[in-house]
């Protein structure tokens, strides 16, 4: 039997934050589900700098769909989550079922993966006070007001909780994610 990891996302995720840890993770034998507010082609957005913008622009990006509804997710299925950035994080920590799984997989200590807007997702559960996290360096008030310590870095491991900041960081990120997995819940 696979070791299924889930994808909590929605329309307006960054295209690259939810389709990277998707291929590199069925690359390495998991069986990734991604989950959404319901079953549905997803639309993706695409983050970028461009000279002349103060932050970031978004352009339209890839569409996908969704494997299971958040309602119908159950936390126990799943060894490990991945929650990507995006605008999509901003309405989806509002999501009672998100709450949910958010709150399963921190209170069972599985691994989380969290990159850009998603750690605003995991602030919401209250699961980042005295945690060490990375995310989108705006929102370096939002993870101390969560209670969390901020580091501007690459990617930042915290026991099973494993953050990035932006999609340039996928590869220290999934590295550090890949590392944690071995341990907590390998590949059979």
């Amino acid at each position: 039997m696979a070791v299924k990891i889930l994808i909590v996302t929605g329309d307006a995720a960054e295209s690259l934050e939810v389709l990277y840890p998707y291929q590199r993770l069925r690359e390495e034998g998991y069986e990734v589900h991604i989950a959404a507010p319901e079953v549905k082609r997803l639309r993706f957005v695409v983050h970028d700098f461009e000279e002349g913008f103060d932050t970031y622009t978004e352009k339209p990006g890839y569409t996908w769909p969704a494997d299971v509804a958040f309602a119908d997710v159950d936390p126990e299925q799943y060894a490990a989550v991945v929650v990507p950035g995006g605008r999509a994080p901003e309405y989806l920590r509002n999501n009672v079922d998100v709450q949910r799984i958010l709150g399963a997989f921190a209170g069972s200590d599985k691994p989380i993966a969290q990159i850009c807007h998603g750690p605003l997702i995991t602030a919401a559960t209250g699961s980042l006070d005295g945690r060490r996290v990375t995310a989108y360096p705006a929102l370096q008030p939002d993870m101390k007001a969560a209670g969390a310590d901020f580091e501007d870095s690459e990617a930042v491991v915290d026991g099973t909780l494993v953050s990035a900041r932006v999609w340039p960081d996928h590869p220290a990120w999934m590295r550090a994610f890949l590392q944690v997995l071995a341990v907590k819940a390998p590949v059979a």
